[in-house]
């Protein structure tokens, strides 16, 4: 059995759902899939000696997952007071809309079509709730709507499909973007070197307690693909799914739809630099 300190962001055995940090609880999705791992993690974030909760990703819409993160949060003595997105992928975003009803509350996010009422997501904003103070980290690349949630008081960052909890991402083609996923892992390289950041509460999969290895793991992926990619086209195989089964080989064939998305990302991004 591998040690989970040698593996890529150190990850956490056991359960995934229930608290993470001092702040955090995470509620597992039934979604289960080759795409989604686990499930998605639906995160509940509060202050300890506040009754106020924010939700992170309320999932799929099942209304017995979304009962369940409400139960969740009462059961702590909470109520949830706000509801965020980091980005509109079914998975996370589906049951915002019934999430909102439940709860009576707002729902932010950098899409417009995303949001319940006037209030989105920026750059640079702080939400805070009952004392509560999260920062946003404007982290596109996956999706082009993708955010991440710094949490400085546990010196966590939430990072929804930006950085997983195993294995690695898929660069959304067309929508998501190479080059601004590079950006994305590389400011979030920051939060962990400039703000001592050290833990990441992912959407899918277990917590990282090293977020400066996974990180420094993904980048250093996404240069070996480049490469192998790059490799490919110039040894005559020019077609993105002609490039998956060559560099892909190794990846299950269920996952090479989304291999081919993240190709396709990857040769525009060659393309855009002159490389091919």
């Amino acid at each position: 059995m591998t040690d989970a300190a040698a593996l890529p962001g150190q990850p956490r055995g056991g359960v995934l759902s229930g608290p993470a940090t001092e702040r955090a609880v995470n509620v597992l999705a039934p979604n289960a899939s080759a795409m989604t791992l686990d499930g998605t993690n639906t995160w509940i974030v509060a202050e300890p000696d506040s009754d106020l909760a924010v939700v992170i990703d309320p999932g799929p819409l099942d209304d017995g997952h979304l009962r369940n993160v409400v139960d969740t949060a009462e059961k702590a003595g909470k109520h949830i007071a706000l509801t965020l997105l980091t980005h509109g992928h079914p998975d996370h975003a589906e049951g915002a809309v019934r999430f909102a009803e439940l709860t009576a509350t707002r729902v932010r996010a950098l899409d417009p079509g995303l949001r319940l009422g006037d209030e989105g997501l920026a750059a640079g904003d702080v939400v805070t709730v009952g004392g509560l103070e999260l920062r946003v980290v404007p982290t596109p690349g996956h999706t082009a709507d993708s955010l991440s949630f710094h949490l400085p008081a546990d010196r966590a960052v939430l990072t929804g499909d930006t950085v997983l909890g195993r294995g690695t991402t898929v660069v959304a083609h067309p929508d998501g973007r190479l080059g601004d996923y590079l950006d994305s892992l590389r400011r979030l390289r920051s939060l962990t070197v400039d703000d001592g950041v050290h833990t990441v509460l992912p959407g899918h999969g277990p917590v990282l307690d090293d977020a400066q290895g996974a990180v420094e793991f993904y980048l250093a992926h996404r240069a070996h693909r480049l490469a192998q990619v790059e490799t490919a086209v110039e040894n005559g195989y020019q077609t993105p799914a002609q490039v998956v089964a060559h560099v892909y080989a190794d990846v299950d064939r269920s996952l090479w739809p989304a291999a081919e998305l993240s190709v396709r990302a990857q040769l525009d991004y060659l393309s855009e630099h002159g490389l091919i």
